[in-house]
């Protein structure tokens, strides 16, 4: 019978990683009152000045759509997101940053990104570039969207 080594199983390692990072990253979220499925909205709109749906922020982060909406909903309640009707479908939802959602997200950004920087310091510039790559390619061969435009 074949054994799985599930140390050395590439699946469990990129889950085991993607956990931590989240959990080393939330504790910066926590501090503004939102945790991680929040944070995702808030950088998924924060990266637009225009509004977006909030089916396009779960195609881009690939997390379930009633965690989304919940988050949402408690953006909503923080002031930090609003909603909006979409001009030709009534149905559709669009959603967008506040002014203190963008103050918010411009304030979070810079210390995630300083933890994302020490968080790979151990590997050289040739390293990360090589990482940023094969990234790309696992995304790629599980067909994931980059979501830069809708």
């Amino acid at each position: 019978m074949d054994r799985l080594n599930l140390l050395s199983f590439s699946p469990f390692r990129l889950n085991r990683l993607a956990t931590e990072f989240s959990n080393a990253l939330a504790a910066d979220y926590a501090r503004f009152g939102i945790d991680i499925p929040e944070w995702r909205v808030l950088a998924t709109l924060g990266q637009h000045d225009e509004p977006r749906s909030a089916a396009y922020v779960v195609r881009c982060t690939r997390t379930h759509k009633s965690r989304i909406s919940r988050a949402v909903s408690h953006l909503i309640e923080l002031g930090l997101v609003e909603r909006q009707e979409a001009g030709d479908d009534r149905r559709e939802i669009m959603l967008q940053l506040t002014d203190e959602g963008r103050a918010t997200y411009a304030e979070l950004v810079p210390i995630l990104l300083a933890r994302e920087a020490t968080l790979l310091s151990g590997f050289s510039e040739a390293q990360r570039r090589d990482f940023e790559r094969l990234l790309e390619v696992l995304e790629d061969s599980l067909g994931l969207v980059r979501c830069r435009e809708e």
